[in-house]
């Protein structure tokens, strides 16, 4: 079943915040944690399963941090909240095969249609959109990377 969780609001938001705000250098995980108010011990481990389902690119060291693997054009939401809901391991209801026949014939179909349909829409929602957004909104890159 598809439900907000912080830890998927959270990988959404520091995808997002590194298309935003990289530059030439890649964003470090605690100028996410700052900008976005994540705790840290949230991010780090969405921030590992990004970069081992190719969404992020990590780098060691002194001047490391993380990048986008791919244009944020092919970076898509529902990329990023399949990644997250492998990485929570929680049990999909719909897919139990215990239940009444109401259940199974009526009930769960119609919530299965309307996942689908919920995802189809997050498939069509780019990170590149999101930045759009941002920079549509008012959303200054610079200053906020600067007040990070």
């Amino acid at each position: 079943m598809l439900r907000l969780s912080k830890k998927l609001l959270f990988a959404i938001e520091a995808v997002v915040d590194i298309a935003y705000y990289s530059e030439s250098e890649p964003v470090r995980s605690t100028d996410i944690c700052k900008r976005q108010g994540i705790p840290r011990r949230y991010l780090e481990q969405v921030l590992q399963q990004l970069v081992h389902h190719d969404i992020l690119t990590g780098q060691r060291g002194p001047r490391g941090g993380y990048r986008l693997a791919r244009d944020g054009e092919r970076i898509r939401l529902g990329d990023i909240i399949r990644i997250v809901r492998e990485l929570e391991g929680t049990p999909d209801p719909i897919a139990d095969p215990v239940g009444s026949e109401l259940g199974q014939r009526i009930v769960r179909p119609i919530w299965r249609e309307m996942q689908n349909e919920m995802m189809s829409r997050f498939d069509a929602i780019t990170v590149a959109d999101l930045c759009r957004r941002a920079s549509s909104d008012g959303l200054d890159e610079r200053q906020a990377a600067e007040a990070g």
